[in-house]
């Protein structure tokens, strides 16, 4: 296969014959989608293995925890335009040759700032590799198979959201040749060392011959924002919250301000900016990005307090804490295929709502299981996690098709872009402020009134979603625009 660079995104493999070998294309592309998954449910189960082995304090551990969602936000947009600047092809192979060898520090690191350290670097060049796979993908597959290959991504993540945790608490107590913890960064060696191999001898080496230069002032702005503001909010407990935390997340939020305004005044001056700013001038994305904030932080927050709880408080095991949580998979999964192939495309914003609706019944659920019994069975469980499980599933399918719905077609890239950083900043503060909320509460030594705490703000921030929800677009594009949507999802 020629390696030589086509001067545009639309090339004879886009066409309706597609490129020969698209669908080993995909395998690549969801090898890359697998990783990045299960280095954030794996990881949740391994955390206080790693606390009790690096002596980490409760602070590195959101870091270790939260430090990859971060660095792959603040990223994860300018990783695409490096792709269109660079070839999609190069920084695919960057990006996933540099993961797999950021998962092998992870896994020698000796002591947890090193594994802080090698977190950030992994989720730097995660940021640089996923945005390139589904644009590889609208080269290679032709417009009549381009929603067929996005749709397997569903069973896909599906399947690694209810596999993940097993995995991850069968590779911590499998304990091979001493590792422990360390076995849940090794695995990912064999995935990311065939699929770079596979990527450098099928992936086409596309560019957009149109782009320009990357923005590195914008760039530098948001990254700058990012970290000011995730950087005090996990500290701050620890130091005592002195008065630079709430100086420094005010500075964060300034500079959130200033970046709009840049991109803006770049976008004027006729360069390419990092955002196309006139999608938050619609109303109903504006408001959902807020709401994929909200839930995000939420969601991602309080899995990583349960899985803590479950293993500090409870004393499981880890495979114990990873077979506790399938109910809550298992939801998700049901959840994501009613919503996503049948009730989503008929009653829209309603199936969202729904959904918020039953995961925040789930999660009181859970609440009333902490108060029962002064020691707590797996069991117990089941009934709240599959619940908040499927209305988890019920909101996630539709969410970013329903919010691309308020932007034009020309904004749906830029649009899917700052949703799926959005996500993954949120993320980082979801394990920021819960995580805090959680270790705060549960210095006292009562790890299930400390889960409590944490789960009510959860229900908050669900009523949150609920609230902003009527903002959102009715319904998610037809189906033709869908498919040019389908990277957000």
């Amino acid at each position: 296969m020629s390696n030589s660079v086509r001067e545009n995104s639309s090339s004879p493999t886009s066409s309706s014959v597609g490129h020969p070998h698209r669908w080993f294309i995909l395998v690549v592309v969801l090898m890359a989608e697998v990783m990045d998954l299960l280095d954030g449910t794996i990881v949740n189960i391994a955390a206080p293995a790693i606390q009790g082995d690096l002596g980490a304090s409760s602070t590195a551990l959101q870091w270790i925890v939260g430090g990859y969602p971060l660095a792959i936000a603040v990223g994860l947009i300018t990783g695409g335009r490096l792709g269109d600047l660079h070839g999609r092809k190069r920084m695919f192979l960057l990006g996933c040759a540099g993961f797999t060898f950021a998962s092998l520090l992870c896994a020698v690191a000796p002591s947890t700032g090193t594994l802080i350290a090698a977190r950030l670097l992994q989720g730097a060049l995660g940021a640089a590799m996923l945005p390139q796979g589904f644009g590889l993908m609208r080269d290679v597959f032709p417009p009549e198979e381009i929603g067929k290959a996005f749709g397997l991504f569903g069973p896909v993540i599906g399947s690694a959201a209810v596999f993940g945790p097993i995995i991850g608490g069968g590779l911590v107590d499998l304990d091979l040749l001493g590792t422990g913890w360390r076995l849940v960064f090794l695995v990912n060696l064999p995935v990311g060392l065939t699929a770079t191999y596979l990527g450098w001898r099928l992936l086409p080496d596309v560019r957009d011959g149109h782009a320009q230069r990357l923005d590195l002032l914008g760039t530098a702005i948001i990254t700058a924002g990012s970290l000011l503001v995730v950087y005090p909010l996990i500290q701050g407990r620890e130091l005592d919250w002195p008065a630079w935390t709430f100086a420094s997340v005010a500075a964060g939020i300034a500079l959130f301000v200033v970046f709009g305004l840049q991109q803006r005044a770049r976008d004027r001056a006729g360069h390419d900016p990092l955002v196309t700013p006139s999608v938050f001038a619609q109303r109903g994305f504006s408001a959902g990005l807020a709401v994929a904030a909200v839930f995000f932080a939420g969601m991602i927050g309080s899995l990583l307090a349960l899985t803590l709880y479950l293993q500090i408080g409870e004393g499981f095991s880890a495979i114990h804490a990873g077979l506790t949580l399938i109910p809550s998979s298992v939801g998700l999964v049901v959840g994501a295929g009613l919503s996503g192939g049948f009730l989503g495309p008929r009653f829209g914003r309603i199936v969202l709502q729904a959904g918020a609706v039953v995961a925040l019944g789930g999660w009181l659920l859970v609440i009333l299981a902490l108060h029962g019994d002064s020691t707590l069975s797996a069991g117990q469980l089941v009934p709240g996690l599959l619940v908040q499980g499927l209305g988890i599933g019920l909101i996630v399918a539709p969410m970013f098709d329903i919010i691309l719905a308020a932007v034009t077609d020309p904004e749906t890239g830029s649009a899917s872009g700052v949703l799926n950083a959005a996500q993954q900043l949120a993320g980082a503060v979801g394990v920021a402020v819960l995580g805090t909320i959680f270790f705060t509460a549960a210095e006292a030594g009562d790890f299930a009134t400390a889960l409590s705490h944490t789960l009510w703000v959860t229900v908050g921030m669900l009523a949150a979603v609920l609230l902003l929800s009527p903002l959102l677009p009715r319904f998610a594009r037809p189906p033709a625009a869908e498919v040019r949507a389908a990277p957000a999802a």
